[in-house]
């Protein structure tokens, strides 16, 4: 039986911890995963990733690591997510193709989507027009991992595939509230009004709509995506369209699991990005219709407590 050796970049973030997780329960004998951290190597470096890839050898790659944040780390830093993406990714795919990697399985984001464009979006609707200014440096370069998965299989015969998930969050997030994605955020938030007894403040209106992943689900995927999905056209990772939730609808679960009684304000004047990102997951329904995803109410309650008891070592 030939071994595999899987090498997960991002391996420390919070699907690469979720995915170790998951693997505790369903490893397979033929593979041994290797998780790389920004300790291992500076992946915006060719040399330093072409030295991680000479020492493990990986014959397949997950690519997790990126260069992200929520809603406000994107406002005037979208040169730099676009650029450090781009750089990063490129290396990637460049050492991936050059080490004969039999299989690449990347990370995208819904972001990547038309601003305007009809509901629920699907995989082919990927470059009908620009992403949503908030984030399009980011959007852009994420982007163009679909056109570099495309064009490395059609030149040189390299199996690049991607996933997209929608909205991820779960343990080992980033909880920092200018840096964060809106429901670690808003956990960050709560425990802080609830702590100091102050009004507990959102962003917006909260009638923004969204579909969101729980990172152990997510791993889970992945770990299929890279053992059984063949195709190099792109997968929507998503819950069912029932399943969308509204902001506000989120930040009562996260106050519902701090048992928090204060003030709430919703800070209006403030924007509320993107009003739906919609997404359909038919694709994903034809490859595993009985697939279940973890409920939000679950998820929450399972990631706060996850925050509460990491307090003191929590991204933040």
């Amino acid at each position: 039986m030939e071994k595999k050796v899987i090498l997960v970049t991002g391996g420390s973030g919070q699907v690469g911890k979720a995915i170790q997780k998951v693997l505790k329960d369903d490893k397979k004998e033929d593979e041994e995963w290797i998780f790389l951290s920004s300790k291992d190597a500076n992946l915006l470096n060719k040399p330093e990733t072409y030295a991680v890839f000479e020492k493990y050898k990986p014959t397949h790659v997950i690519h997790l690591a990126a260069t992200d944040g929520g809603q406000y780390a994107h406002i005037g830093h979208s040169c730099e997510f676009f650029r450090d993406n781009m750089n990063m990714n490129d290396n990637i795919l460049e050492v991936s193709c050059k080490m004969e990697v039999k299989k690449l399985v990347s990370c995208l984001s819904t972001c990547i989507f038309p601003d305007r464009t009809t509901y629920p979006i699907d995989e082919t609707m990927i470059h009908n027009g620009p992403p949503h200014q908030t984030s399009f440096g980011f959007s852009y370069a994420k982007r163009m991992m679909e056109v570099l998965n495309r064009a490395y299989n059609e030149e040189r015969g390299c199996i690049f595939t991607s996933l997209i998930p929608c909205n991820i969050f779960g343990p080992h997030d980033n909880f920092n509230v200018s840096l964060g994605h809106v429901i670690p955020v808003l956990i960050n938030k709560a425990y802080e009004a609830k702590k100091n007894g102050t009004p507990f403040e959102i962003w917006g209106t909260g009638r923004a709509l969204r579909q969101f992943i729980y990172s152990e689900d997510l791993a889970k995927l992945f770990i299929w995506a890279l053992r059984e999905y063949e195709e190099i056209d792109p997968i929507i990772l998503a819950p069912d369209e029932a399943d969308e939730v509204s902001i506000k609808d989120i930040a009562e679960m996260i106050l519902e699991a701090f048992d928090f009684k204060g003030e709430v304000k919703y800070l209006t004047d403030r924007p509320d990005g993107q009003l739906v990102k919609t997404a359909s997951n038919a694709k994903l329904r034809k490859y595993l219709p009985q697939f279940q995803f973890t409920s939000n109410r679950k998820a929450i309650m399972e990631t706060v407590q996850w925050f509460k008891d990491n307090f003191e070592t929590a991204r933040k």
